[in-house]
């Protein structure tokens, strides 16, 4: 039976999943940057197909998904590990700011080895989205729809992303330095969760840093192309 409040959850859902993937479309982004241009969208496309599938079965087994708190220490981790090799591991600022390259892994190519990453990423970030969902209305096909509505808005705004990152060369920068705090927050959400600390980032601190640091790195590009 469809009614008006099951539109205006779908609604409201799209919103909070266009709020919750901020900084998992930056994620995503740089990941796929890496590969040549001819691929990068060809890895969104089966990145993105997958995560349709991926959030039908999570959403399905939801009531599981409370168990898999150790997903988020794991990807805080690997984020983390990101961050570390784009700063540290670079020769100079030029090199730094070039898109990391995209490598073969366990035997995959650069563009499957992308895919599987670009999955692993969004399993992780999609562990509060459905929750989200699965809190705000009991039936499937509402949460269902404002997930795949939510993914469609996600994968329209990493191509933007993608774009500009490439224009600007400092906004790689930019984006490791978010990868850097989403890893922290994961963090501390795990450690909130386990009972460890009583202290959690407010969602509107998480995404106010954000939009600051991207901003900002925005604006010094522009200055920069101008001189």
């Amino acid at each position: 039976m469809f009614t008006a409040a099951d539109f205006l959850t779908i609604a409201l859902l799209v919103g909070l999943e266009a709020l919750l993937s901020a900084d998992n479309a930056m994620v995503l982004a740089v990941l796929v940057l890496g590969l040549p241009k001819h691929q990068r969208h060809k890895a969104l496309r089966y990145g993105i197909a997958g995560a349709f599938v991926f959030r039908a079965i999570a959403t399905l087994l939801a009531v599981y998904l409370i168990r898999l708190r150790l997903v988020k220490l794991v990807g805080a981790g690997y984020l983390l590990y990101l961050a570390y090799r784009h700063f540290l591991g670079a020769k100079d600022a030029q090199s730094r700011r070039a898109p990391p390259k995209a490598l073969p892994w366990m035997g995959l190519t650069a563009l499957w080895a992308t895919v599987v990453k670009v999955e692993l990423t969004d399993l992780v970030f999609a562990i509060d989205s459905i929750l989200v969902a699965v809190a705000m209305s009991p039936k499937l096909w509402v949460i269902l729809s404002g997930g795949i509505l939510g993914i469609i808005m996600m994968r329209l705004v990493i191509g933007r992303l993608m774009s500009l990152v490439e224009r600007y060369p400092p906004l790689v920068d930019a984006a490791f330095i978010i990868i850097a705090w989403v890893a922290v927050k994961l963090l501390v959400e795990f450690l909130h969760v386990e009972g460890y600390i009583a202290f959690e980032f407010p969602r509107w601190l998480s995404l106010g840093l954000i939009v600051v640091i991207f901003v900002t790195a925005f604006l010094y590009a522009r200055t920069q192309e101008r001189r």
